[in-house]
Formats: C-alpha cells, structure tokens, sequence
C-alpha cells in the first residue's frame, strides 16, 4: 500500500511566494533567464542557477556548483526569503490554466515503495542522468521541484479536498504565463490521520512524470544506508517529495513528432510506401488533428493527410505495439525515413501537443523540418496498462498536465 506521508515544508514566505516561485532554468532561453535573474532578486533561479550573482562561472553538474546552490539555498533561507513550517502538513495545490483545474496534494513518498513497485513506472530512465541528478542531491540535500504522481480517484481524499479548496487559500497567485496557483497548508490533526490512512489504502500509485528525479532519490537512499552504521527508515533520505493528483486532475497529451528532411524522398515516394501499412488520405484542411487512436496526421508541403493505421500492423492485445508512438515509429520514421533510434537520432524532433497541431504546421512551413506527425493522446488507461505489465514507453510519449514550479514547496534531506 502506498506511503504517501505528511512533511515540515521549507516555503516562501507569503509576500514574497509570487516572486519565488519559477519554472526550472531549462524553461527560459538565456535572454529571459538573464532578465529573470537581474529583474528579481528572490526568484528561485538564483538557488538554481548561482553563477549569476558573483559572475564566475562554474561547471553544470560540478560539485563546485552544487556546492553553490546549496549555500545560496542556505542564504535565502537565512535571509527569510523561506520559512519553514514547525510540524509534518500536507499541502493542497491547485493549478489553472487554460480553463483546466488540476487539484493535487504535496505530499512524501517512500523511496521503498519506489524499489518494490508500489509506485509503478511507464518510461526507462538513463543512468547517467540518473547519477547527475543523485550527486545533486547529496551535494545539495533538498528536492525543489516535486514528481508528479497520480493515484485512481479516492472519494474520501477528493471530498476533503474540495472542501479545503473552498477556504482561503494560504498561496494564491498569478505568474506570466497566465497560470494561477493556490496551495493550502492541510495541518489539522484530523485532516492528515485522514489523509495518511486513505492512501495507505491505494495499492499503486502511478508515476505521471519524474522518472529520473524518482530513480536518483532512490540511489541517493541506498548510499546513504550503505554508509550509515544503522538507519530506521525514517531518515529524510528515505522520502523524497511529490504532488499527488487522483486520475481526473491530469490531463495527458499528445507528444509529436518532426523530422528535419524526407531521406531522399518525393511526396509521392512517401505516399506510396504508406499505403502498405495505412490508409492514406489527402485533407483539403488548413488543419488537422487526430481525433481517435491510430489515427496519425502528416503535414508536409503545405498539405494535411490523415493516416489510419490498417488492423493487421498492430495487435491490440499488445500494450506497446498498439500504441501510435509505437506504430509511427516501426512502420514510418524506421522503415520509410530511416529512422531507428529516437533517442540518439539528430534528425528528429518532439513537439508537445499543448502547442497544438498549428506549431506543426508552423515549424514544416519555416523550414524548420521537412515534414510532421500528429498523434492521438495516450489515455490514463493506457498509461497504467503499460505500468502495470512492466512494460516500459518510447522515448517522449506523453505530455502530462500541470507542470509545477520550483522553489514553492522544499523538501529537506538534511534532518
């Protein structure tokens, strides 16, 4: 059954949390990360990007830099930029954006249920992004940005947090970007006894994106028993931070693919060869999405076409082979544009489908790629399907909904 327990929160304090409170440093390009960081002394990238403010520049990944972060984390908190709460909470998020609420709890995991698969997993992690993301966090000791997991809807757990959403909020704030997040401290004694019991009864929790930060705070816990001459399990290094949100406050979507040229081929060439594996047709649409599995879209010279996959290319039994990441990749981008590894591969590109098609057709038509495909979103059911068989996604497969922003909740790994 899933741990998903209460913490002492390091948080900004009230007035300040709307200027803390930023995406991470590879969500800016470097003009908007300098204007960022010289607009906003408490901005959260000074924590994460400390070159800036003494102007010597160290090495990404470094334990000079990560040295760095921690002492500029230390001297936010010295300065009161932080506070931190005096007893274990939880805290309820809220996100919209674009007309969607997403409602979710900040929450401790156990690295435990992460080992023995109670948290269950859907994508495969690097191993040396793995140890970078490890060493951060020995070096610095605080998770900043928490993985998103989601958990099948609990009608106890969504009664108490609808009625906290309908209080005061402790946070409440609109970034730039036009997003606006709340967040309640839940520290009533009967509200987190409520909590801890309800999701002890979950049996799995699904992680929706965080994979790596997920794997490298497993790795940080194992060394730190290996090292450690007794432990009880209930070190801070045995956590590590999450927001939990229950299954119809997600929302998943499409990851699309663009290719930079045609491998040598006409229009035609292409055309012809499709028609093998799906039925092929032409679009007089200034756009196109895909509105049912299987179902992929092509934008290439100016023209949408609609390719559906034919029944005999795909078992539907098969959770990885039935999905259209799946399929594009094993009878389009490998057999027609000689594309074989996703991962490596500099002629491919992955477009998030919260841009829309409309950024397809916009990077095909400047040049920037030779032709684009759309695809249906993965469903929850799906996704779980995959965790659940121990069957591991291609590479960029999902894009999950809400995004959290770093240095609103810290999670500290020094106690």
């Amino acid at each position: 059954m899933a741990k998903v327990i209460p913490f002492k929160a390091i948080r900004p304090v009230n007035d300040k949390v709307h200027l803390v409170a930023s995406r991470s440093v590879d969500g800016y390009n470097s003009a908007e990360l300098r204007d960022k960081l010289a607009g906003n002394p408490f901005t959260f990238l000074h924590v994460i990007n400390p070159d800036f403010d003494d102007g010597i520049k160290t090495k990404p990944g470094s334990k000079e830099r990560l040295q760095k972060v921690k002492n500029a984390f230390k001297r936010f908190v010295r300065e009161k930029v932080f506070q931190r709460d005096e007893q274990p909470c939880y805290y309820l998020y809220r996100q919209i954006k674009e007309n969607n609420e997403y409602l979710g709890i900040i929450a401790c995991t156990s690295i435990d249920d992460y080992m023995n698969g109670v948290i269950k997993i859907h994508e495969q992690t690097l191993t040396t992004r793995e140890e970078k993301l490890k060493d951060y966090l020995e070096v610095c000791e605080f998770n900043a940005e928490p993985v998103l997991f989601c958990y099948p809807n609990d009608e106890v757990i969504d009664k108490l947090s609808d009625e906290i959403s309908k209080s005061r909020a402790d946070y409440d704030f609109t970034t730039t970007d036009k997003v606006r997040h709340s967040v309640w401290i839940i520290d009533s004694r009967k509200s987190v006894k409520l909590l801890v019991e309800r999701f002890q009864t979950i049996p799995h929790i699904y992680i929706a994106d965080g994979h790596h930060r997920s794997a490298s705070s497993a790795l940080l816990g194992k060394l730190r028993r290996s090292t450690k001459k007794s432990y009880t399990g209930e070190e801070a290094f045995n956590y590590y931070l999450g927001v939990f949100f229950p299954e119809s406050h997600l929302k998943i979507y499409d990851y699309n693919r663009v290719v930079k040229d045609t491998n040598g081929l006409s229009v035609a060439d292409i055309l012809n060869k499709l028609e093998t594996d799906f039925e092929v047709d032409a679009l007089d649409a200034k756009d196109f999405k895909p509105q049912q599995k299987h179902v992929i879209s092509m934008y290439i010279e100016n023209k949408w076409y609609a390719l559906k996959a034919k029944s005999t290319i795909y078992n539907p039994n098969d959770p990885i082979g039935s999905l259209d990441a799946d399929i594009l990749t094993k009878h389009i981008l490998s057999p027609v544009l000689n594309i074989h590894d996703l991962k490596t591969d500099k002629r491919i590109g992955f477009v998030p489908g919260i841009k829309g098609s409309g950024e397809l057709k916009k990077l095909v038509d400047e040049g920037k790629a030779a032709i684009a495909f759309g695809l249906f979103p993965v469903t929850m059911e799906h996704l779980k399907w995959i965790a659940d068989t121990n069957n591991i996604m291609p590479p960029k497969s999902t894009w999950v909904e809400p995004k959290m922003r770093s240095g609103l909740l810290i999670y500290s790994l020094e106690d």
